[in-house]
């Protein structure tokens, strides 16, 4: 990734909490409630910004789960530390194009409010397939519709101006690149949610 969106996040880092509303935490909590996470899975939370989604996973996967997380803004990670101190949650400073995770030992992979930021979307997806366990789940989660998320990005310019996430037909070329199946999207007002199992 580029220095100019690298600085951009850092940036943002202080105040990255304060753009989540009492909503979106339900509207996320729902979701995660939706994905049948079982007790002692792995979980990798691609560019997970300040950790927003640490606890409620934490709490699916009990103390003998585990779950990192991966951004490439130090200052991101460095206050997702200071949000999360757990036993098994583990932050990592690191780039999700080019993941230091180990290959095939993850039960689920999830991008929030992240995806559309990665400049080479189909190497995120080869290395989240990578990653993955056979059968493992990957969810690509944005708050707001893929539309929506254009206009935003827009109207906050600079580095992030043309972030976007790809259409329907492109996304699903991606999973199916990085070998997934059962692939099932979601884009609408307030929501974007693109799962899939890896093959």
């Amino acid at each position: 990734m580029d220095e100019l969106r690298k600085k951009y996040f850092e940036a943002c880092a202080d105040e990255w909490d304060k753009s989540f509303t009492a909503e979106d935490y339900e509207i996320l909590s729902f979701l995660i409630d939706s994905f049948n996470i079982s007790k002692k899975a792995k979980i990798a939370d691609l560019g997970c910004g300040t950790g927003i989604m640490f606890d409620m996973l934490r709490r699916k996967v009990g103390s003998d789960g585990m779950i990192v997380g991966v951004d490439f803004s130090g200052r991101m990670v460095k206050k997702a530390r200071q949000n999360f101190p757990f036993d098994n949650v583990y932050e990592v400073d690191g780039d999700v194009e080019d993941l230091p995770l180990q290959s095939g030992s993850f039960d689920m992979a999830i991008s929030f409010a992240a995806f559309a930021h990665f400049t080479n979307q189909k190497k995120v997806m080869e290395e989240a397939s990578r990653i993955l366990k056979q059968g493992g789940k990957f969810h690509i989660i944005h708050l707001s519709g893929s539309k929506e998320l254009v206009e935003f990005h827009q109207q906050v310019g600079g580095p992030v101006a043309q972030d976007h996430l790809p259409a329907d037909a492109d996304m699903m070329k991606l999973f199916e690149h990085g070998h997934f199946l059962d692939v099932k999207i979601q884009d609408h007002p307030g929501l974007y949610l693109a799962s899939a199992t890896k093959g």
